[in-house]
């Protein structure tokens, strides 16, 4: 179980031998939540740092915190922006530890910084910015890291999709793709593991910190890139790299920063590598909801978001629904007797305009971020309720089409490799039935 915000201020105050105030819950990921606060007292009243602290259930545990601490430390050294730790608190039976960051100002939302004009020079800068952090990044020598993981966590993802109960036969057309096309890294070397847009702090000039290091890692450098272009983290942005920036302008620059040469075909490789990986962490985190360990709607509804990546998956492999498969369209829907009105429909338009128009509005911080994702997963079942049975209909034909009656038995004959003469008839269809899931968990994303 996680520690109580009163646990966590003692914990502070005692580690930090000063009183503390304003601790304030920000938005947290899969593997630990984040706190701002402020010193109360001491050599540094008034000073506002960041709490991480982990989830008893995240990836980051059993020293994990160490381990970021002496990266943080690496990468300053190195000219990497980055907050300095303040302090570490190591992981225990009853708590899965922490660290204090010094809190720098900026902005990390990503559709601010790529958007609003206030945000356009930093915007110019970055490209350059970045490459030269991941230059550097790449100069830290793994050895150097005590507990460094030696390879990603998260490298073969099919074995965590099995955790997870879920069925992906597109995922596992995608990793029948990577092993098919690996081509072998040059080198080996520190990467972030999650360089990206939202780990990114930006200030009126450009990049002002390079945040969560928490999946760094012994790997190949285009692995930072082509995560960091992935579309996932593009944000609605036109630029391949992160929104913002252009693929042979970042390689260049990178390599004038000093890293090595890097060629296009292998980030491409990583895009791909990215895509997937990035789906089954997001079919993870819904596990951990749905499994009871950490209850969130953040969790639950990132699960739905797995088909965002299985559609971006195809657009990289140059794969389009057949033309002879139309999408469903969203038609309305009579409410069923014996309920009468306002129908399941209508009730869901009523709950999610509530909490756009009361909620919201009237919120702030996590509060506010959760409330606009209740909002969408209420949207969501909307319109799954009007498109469900069609877009079911749709993909058990196309799975008979294929001569296999479910998910199940499509993904294991795809892991098997007894389709791979096939791949290039089965794709179409399952593309076809990412788009049709995009049009119930976020339609907007077809428009990009």
């Amino acid at each position: 179980m996680n520690p109580t915000n009163e646990e966590i201020a003692e914990q502070l105050e005692s580690a930090l031998h000063s009183p503390i105030r304003h601790l304030e819950r920000l938005s947290g990921g899969a593997s630990r939540i984040t706190y701002s606060f402020e010193l109360d007292a001491g050599a540094e009243p008034g000073r506002r740092l960041i709490l991480q602290q982990y989830r008893s259930d995240g990836v980051g545990r059993g020293g994990q915190n160490l381990v970021e601490a002496r990266l943080l430390d690496a990468a300053r050294s190195r000219g990497v922006p980055v907050p300095t730790v303040v302090a570490v608190g190591e992981a225990t039976a009853q708590n899965p530890g922490w660290l204090v960051l010094e809190r720098l100002d900026g902005e990390t939302i990503p559709r601010k910084v790529l958007r609003d004009p206030e945000w356009a020079t930093a915007r110019a800068a970055l490209t350059e910015q970045c490459a030269r952090a991941l230059a550097a990044i790449h100069t830290i020598e793994p050895a150097d890291i005590e507990g460094l993981a030696g390879h990603d966590p998260f490298e073969n993802p099919l074995a965590l999709l099995d955790m997870t109960n879920d069925v992906r036969p597109a995922l596992e057309l995608g990793v029948r793709w990577l092993r098919t096309h690996r081509r072998p890294s040059s080198q080996l070397v520190t990467v972030h593991g999650d360089f990206r847009m939202g780990n990114l702090m930006v200030g009126p000039d450009g990049l002002v910190g390079v945040l969560d290091w928490e999946l760094a890692h012994r790997g190949d450098p285009a692995e930072d890139i082509g995560w960091l272009s992935a579309r996932a983290w593009r944000f609605g942005g036109t630029g391949e790299v992160g929104g913002f920036g252009d693929l042979s302008t970042l390689l260049a620059a990178y390599e004038r920063a000093g890293g090595a040469a890097i060629d296009v075909d292998d980030v491409r490789w990583w895009q791909v590598y990215a895509t997937v990986k990035w789906a089954v962490i997001c079919a993870m985190q819904a596990s951990t909801h749905l499994g009871g360990s950490t209850r969130s709607i953040e969790l639950a509804a990132i699960g739905r978001r797995v088909c965002e990546n299985e559609w971006d998956l195809f657009c990289l492999l140059g794969v389009e629904p057949p033309d002879n498969e139309p999408a469903p369209a969203l038609g309305a829907r009579d409410a069923l007797e014996p309920f009468g009105r306002p129908s399941d429909v209508e009730l869901l338009e009523a709950a999610a305009e509530y909490l756009d128009a009361k909620v919201m509005a009237t919120s702030a911080g996590a509060s506010r971020f959760e409330a606009r994702i209740a909002r969408n997963v209420i949207q969501i079942v909307e319109r799954q309720i009007r498109l469900g049975p069609a877009i079911a209909e749709a993909h058990a034909r196309r799975l008979g089409e294929l001569g296999f009656n479910s998910d199940v038995a499509l993904a294991a004959a795809i892991r098997s490799g007894s389709l791979d003469e096939r791949l290039e008839q089965i794709a179409p269809l399952l593309c076809a039935s990412a788009r049709d899931e995009l049009l119930v968990a976020n339609p907007a994303y077809l428009e990009r």
